[in-house]
């Protein structure tokens, strides 16, 4: 088990990788982060379909499933927007620049968006919304709207906690030895920002546009493009706070240039 100034030893050389990484290399991982997240809402999908199911067990078990997606990252290896936020620890140890920061931030991001779209895309395709008799539909329509209507305080503060467990997560993964160690550091963290209703910038990316696909397959008008797109702008800003600032720049502070604790 590494302590903790040791895995912000492996944070800050896990940045100094990202920030040496081609940028078509860095596109392609992202496209990969951004398939995998939607995996994991698309499973949770599943679950938020079954309305026999509490409100607390439902909530446990989609962060359950959500859970997949992160693991898969971590795993297989894939450049997540959200998890990138631990980069600022190796830019305030100067081992790169601001500008190598946020070229990977934004190639990295916009290489989410077109995984993430691309899925939803499939997905559509593949009619997944039929799945339970058409609770599959019913419930990706009912999640995207809840999220397009969101309040810009409420998907900026809700952002904030969210990317402070997925960062988390990704911080307990540099100690982790083996899968079923990446496992546990994926899932417990998000299963508690799913089930505390928290908001994810890339999961939205695909949770909201497949419940658009799906409402007008249904005939249905019940999320707007203009919803859609300031909650992404909000939670995206509010991951960048709880990811980099909170975590990164916290860890950075206590445990950069220490030994271990």
């Amino acid at each position: 088990m590494l302590s903790p100034s040791e895995i912000e030893a492996a944070a800050e050389k896990a940045g100094v990788d990202k920030a040496g990484l081609a940028l078509p290399k860095a596109f392609a991982l992202g496209c990969l982060a951004g398939l995998y997240i939607g995996l994991g809402a698309a499973f949770m999908l599943i679950v938020k379909a079954d309305g026999s199911l509490s409100f607390g067990l439902s909530s446990l078990l989609g962060g359950l499933a959500f859970s997949l997606g992160l693991f898969l990252v971590l795993a297989a290896g894939a450049e997540l927007f959200t998890g990138n936020s631990l980069m600022a620890i190796g830019m305030l140890s100067k081992k790169y620049n601001l500008g190598q920061m946020l070229s990977r931030w934004g190639v990295v991001y916009a290489g989410n968006l077109c995984g993430s779209l691309l899925l939803a895309l499939i997905l559509h395709l593949a009619v997944f919304r039929s799945f339970g008799g058409g609770a599959v539909g019913e419930a990706s329509v009912s999640v995207a709207a809840a999220k397009a209507s969101l309040a810009p305080g409420e998907a900026f503060f809700r952002a904030i906690l969210c990317n402070v467990l997925v960062c988390l997560a990704v911080w307990i993964g540099f100690a982790a030895t083996s899968v079923a160690d990446k496992f546990l550091a994926a899932a417990v963290p998000v299963v508690g920002f799913v089930a505390c209703g928290f908001e994810h910038c890339i999961a939205n990316m695909f949770f909201i546009p497949f419940g658009m696909l799906t409402q007008t397959a249904l005939g249905l008008d019940a999320i707007a493009f203009a919803g859609m797109a300031r909650t992404i702008i909000f939670t995206t800003l509010g991951n960048v706070v709880g990811g980099a600032l909170v975590v990164a720049c916290t860890y950075r502070f206590v445990y950069g240039g220490k030994p271990g604790v």
